[in-house]
């Protein structure tokens, strides 16, 4: 079989914006009918991992054509674009191609497509929940970076919503159908349709990040000194040190919060003596940020942690960033502050200050903030931790999940801002900034592909496959006869009982025995 005409390769390749409408301009009969037609879809329907893809594609010719094959597939892309020098360029990676077997008593014999008359065909397909390990195979710094490539990415583009995504990078499911006719040196596209979906798969919740010095997107801590201006006394340093949160789970379709997070900041206070008091929160204001990165080579990191960009990259990439405002967070009550007496010891030389963040040391440890230059006097420190609750804006942005994938990544943040103030000292705030990943549930789409029927033989098969069981060793010889023989002599026993009317408390005559 010769190539395909203008066929689209299941590997990365570069197109131009003028390849669309040159293919349009090249079949065979443009002016010919092909619809396809979707069962119970809508333009708001979102389908996740297991909703079933059901339909039709409707053929209607205002001429005889002849025909060899018909061709429906459920496509995934991510395409990523750059300036070029002359005009845009385009990647587009194919990353799930499914095609629907058609039977051959389907096709009319002959194979031609009457004029006037409607040719219909069924399809059915299922959102699979991850890809095969050919969808990545690609040098990658460690496995992990496979596993997250072949899981399914969300739709990128394309919502009725915002999703803070740039035009630059779009990941798009469709179902299309083609009519095929094969020559002798090639085959080619007689009709075809495109009929895109909005798929947002199910993403479980991922450990947390293992955050180092060079992980430049987030900042885990923050300490200032208190004190009223430049020139007057400092009186203590505090530090905001934040914990991870867990994972933001939306519902199916993306359009609620089933699992909402919940951040939380270790406040510590050091005071420089001890008639300073713990300083008062002013207020928590909390922002959202998705990056999107994008590139025209296979991507072999993880883009949020390390250096995305770098001079010596071969690959362009990008990366987008888009920043939305949480609701304030409203504080019912001042934060308990809980006292911690330093222990005394000898003149070491060591003390419990600490050293004010710079903005070129927001990335430090937290435990080389604390400084050895203080006298050997110690000084009591403060504690008090806060529970910040993430409200995501779901009713007018389209979040989509935290996905890896080839050429594009999508990843959030959340910058949290604490405004303290101390009793003679100015206000003043510390912000950090954390990762919020963001998964969906995708039990609306195991619903839909059980439906009310029955479990099938290969579900129940498996079902049992991997119920638990508890495995024994056999018992040996001697194990047995000890058996056999307890059981003889309880039957014996039981036997005596029951010559004696059955239970103990009855003698030999059957009669009850009195209780004294």
């Amino acid at each position: 079989m010769g190539p395909w005409v203008n066929a689209a390769s299941s590997a990365s390749s570069i197109t131009s914006p003028g390849f669309a409408s040159s293919q349009a301009a090249r079949l065979a009969y443009p002016k010919s009918d092909i619809s396809i037609n979707l069962k119970d879809h809508s333009s708001s329907k979102v389908y996740t991992s297991l909703s079933p893809v059901a339909g039709d594609v409707t053929i209607t010719t205002r001429r005889d054509v002849r025909f060899d094959s018909i061709q429906i597939l459920l496509l995934g892309h991510t395409k990523t674009a750059y300036e070029g020098m002359g005009m845009p360029q385009e990647v587009t990676h194919t990353f799930l191609k499914m095609v629907m077997p058609i039977p051959e008593s389907t096709y009319p014999l002959p194979r031609v497509l009457e004029a006037g008359r409607t040719f219909k065909i069924p399809f059915n397909f299922v959102i699979p929940s991850q890809l095969t390990i050919n969808a990545c195979n690609h040098a990658r710094h460690s496995e992990t970076i496979q596993d997250h490539h072949v899981k399914l990415p969300p739709s990128l583009g394309g919502w009725q919503r915002d999703d803070m995504a740039p035009k630059m990078a779009q990941v798009v499911y469709s179902i299309k159908a083609r009519v095929v006719r094969e020559d002798s040196d090639c085959r080619t596209r007689i009709m075809e349709a495109t009929h895109p979906i909005q798929v947002l798969p199910a993403t479980p919740e991922e450990p947390p990040l293992s955050i180092t010095d060079k992980d430049r997107l987030y900042r885990m801590s923050k300490a200032k000194y208190l004190r009223k201006n430049m020139l007057t006394t400092k009186v203590g340093c505090i530090r905001a040190e934040a914990v991870q949160p867990g994972a933001a789970v939306l519902s199916p379709d993306g359009r609620r919060v089933m699992s909402h997070p919940m951040a939380h900041i270790k406040l510590v206070f050091a005071p420089e003596s001890p008639r300073a008091l713990p300083p008062t929160i002013t207020g928590v204001t909390a922002k959202l940020t998705a990056y999107t990165y994008f590139s025209s080579g296979t991507i072999h990191c993880f883009p949020n942690l390390g250096e995305w960009i770098t001079p010596c990259c071969p690959d362009r990439r990008g990366q987008y960033s888009s920043s939305v405002a949480l609701p304030a967070v409203t504080l019912a009550e001042q934060p308990a502050w809980t006292s911690h007496p330093t222990i005394p010891r000898r003149d070491s030389g060591y003390g419990s200050s600490c050293v004010e963040d710079s903005d070129s040391s927001d990335h430090e440890d937290p435990r080389t903030k604390w400084d050895s230059s203080r006298s050997s006097s110690p000084q009591a420190h403060h504690t008090a931790t806060l529970a910040v609750p993430l409200s995501l804006p779901t009713d007018r942005k389209m979040l989509v999940p935290t996905f890896h994938s080839c050429i594009a990544s999508r990843v959030y943040t959340v910058q949290l801002t604490v405004g303290v103030a101390a009793k003679g000292a100015g206000s003043t705030s510390l912000s950090v900034v954390v990762p919020l990943q963001i998964a969906a549930d995708g039990e609306g789409g195991k619903e839909a592909a059980r439906g009310d029927r029955p479990p099938s033989f290969e579900e129940a098969a498996a079902d049992e496959h991997l119920r638990p069981r508890v495995l024994r060793a056999p018992p040996s010889e001697e194990q047995t006869r000890e058996g056999r023989e307890s059981w003889m002599l309880a039957a014996g026993a039981a036997g005596q009982v029951a010559d004696r009317g059955g239970l103990p408390e009855y003698d030999d005559s059957g009669r009850r025995r009195r209780r004294d």
